[in-house]
């Protein structure tokens, strides 16, 4: 009999995938990869990613969107992504505050692993080295904040941003998201991760 594992990819453009023309971005490649090598598991692969979210839009909506592809009696994971957008500057001002990203992490992170088994990724780097700046203070705070409820959390920024292929294709195609080169790329580095790796 085989494993029924579902599983919700939540966040914003970068778990959606934008920019890659295959449309797998890096949830499709891993859930794909992930079925291959295990045999006998069976792998349902929800992608929740919207552009522009930040920590705010997915704490209003995280809960009610899973829940209703996560109603029954399999296997469950839920992949948080997000942050990116909450360190965007809009009119002089950050979209959200990074006491405020912490607070909204918190709240969904402690919620979800109460009910299912949790993992978060880190948000990558752009083409932008004073966000970048942002995207690694707030990563590191995600970091801790994470170790202190026990939700593995995984930092990508400083791996992407030493990667050729992944900044690259940021910066010769939108500026924040690459193609299906630097999904690839981002894809490797969760496959090997020991906590998705140990699925």
């Amino acid at each position: 009999m085989k494993r029924d594992l579902r599983i919700c990819f939540i966040g914003d453009s970068f778990v959606n995938g934008t920019g890659d023309e295959t449309t797998l971005g890096w949830t499709g490649r891993i859930s794909a990869q992930l079925e291959r090598d295990r045999e006998g598991l069976e792998v349902t692969h929800y992608n929740l990613g919207i552009r522009r979210n930040t920590s705010e839009d997915i704490l209003k909506r995280w809960r009610e969107e899973s829940s209703q592809r996560l109603e029954g009696d399999f296997e469950k994971l839920l992949v948080f992504s997000f942050g990116v957008n909450d360190t965007v500057i809009e009119n002089g001002n950050q979209r959200v505050s990074k006491p405020r990203c912490l607070k909204n992490a918190h709240a969904i992170l402690s919620s979800a692993a109460s009910e299912s088994r949790v993992l978060m990724i880190g948000p990558p780097p752009i083409a932008d080295s004073e966000q970048n700046t942002r995207i690694r203070d707030l990563d590191a705070s995600l970091a801790l904040l994470c170790q202190s409820i026990s939700v593995p959390y995984l930092s990508v920024v400083s791996e992407l941003i030493d990667d050729p292929i992944w900044m690259q294709e940021v910066a010769s195609n939108d500026g924040a998201h690459p193609r299906s080169a630097g999904y690839t790329r981002l894809a490797s580095f969760i496959s090997a991760w020991e906590e998705w790796d140990g699925y």
